[in-house]
């Protein structure tokens, strides 16, 4: 069996903005391994609210001494609570480290990933090892607010949801540590815009195109 050739993908994009879901479509079809870097900070948040350590650094160092990603992906991380948290502590630089740390382990240890986040492109994987393929997901803010508002079975308003997506989009843009932002070769992908289908067909294009390179 031909062995198959190296890939790897960097999605960063605004909060809601359907980078989860682009990001799974391109993994099922190209079988790449994904990695979503914001489950994992969605992770420190869940630990942090249900132990409220006093020192927060040495606290999740030890966690992650032997934290599995297969683990964290399974765990339910998805309320508004763990969304207001993790806008604040992913502005600690050395939160990042620590999540790092774990990203890059994973990453040198495979050739065909997607990785999904914030910095992915501008910090994770801007070398050693380089992205093949770069894409940028935007949405619009009512859209992306109903989305989320869906994912989160209506249990909280929807005025309260479009509030912390703001909030949260405004932080990770402003932060001084590795903030959200389109690197110059990133391509585009406006979600509000297209359908699943025509995401997966405008991303598997570019991919395509790198394959062939």
């Amino acid at each position: 069996m031909a062995k198959l050739k190296r890939l790897i993908i960097a999605c960063d994009g605004e909060s809601a903005s359907g980078k989860s879901t682009a990001a799974k479509l391109v993994s099922k079809k190209y079988k790449l391994l994904l990695i979503n870097s914001g489950l994992i900070y969605r992770y420190c948040s869940k630990m942090i609210i249900q132990h409220k350590p006093k020192r927060i650094i040495p606290f999740l160092k030890k966690k992650f001494k032997t934290a599995s990603y297969k683990v964290i992906s399974k765990q339910k991380l998805h309320s508004e609570e763990i969304s207001n948290h993790v806008a604040i502590i992913a502005k600690n630089k050395k939160v990042r480290e620590i999540v790092n740390q774990l990203q890059m382990k994973i990453i040198r240890r495979n050739n065909r990933i997607c990785v999904e986040g914030r910095d992915i492109a501008s910090k994770i994987l801007n070398k050693n090892p380089k992205y093949d393929v770069a894409f940028y997901f935007k949405c619009n803010l009512e859209i992306a607010a109903m989305r989320r508002w869906l994912d989160l079975k209506k249990s909280v308003s929807l005025k309260e949801v479009k509030r912390s997506l703001k909030i949260r989009t405004n932080l990770d843009k402003k932060r001084k540590n590795s903030p959200l932002i389109k690197v110059k070769d990133a391509i585009l992908v406006r979600s509000d815009q297209l359908n699943k289908q025509q995401v997966l067909s405008k991303m598997s294009k570019a991919i395509d195109r790198s394959l062939r390179n």
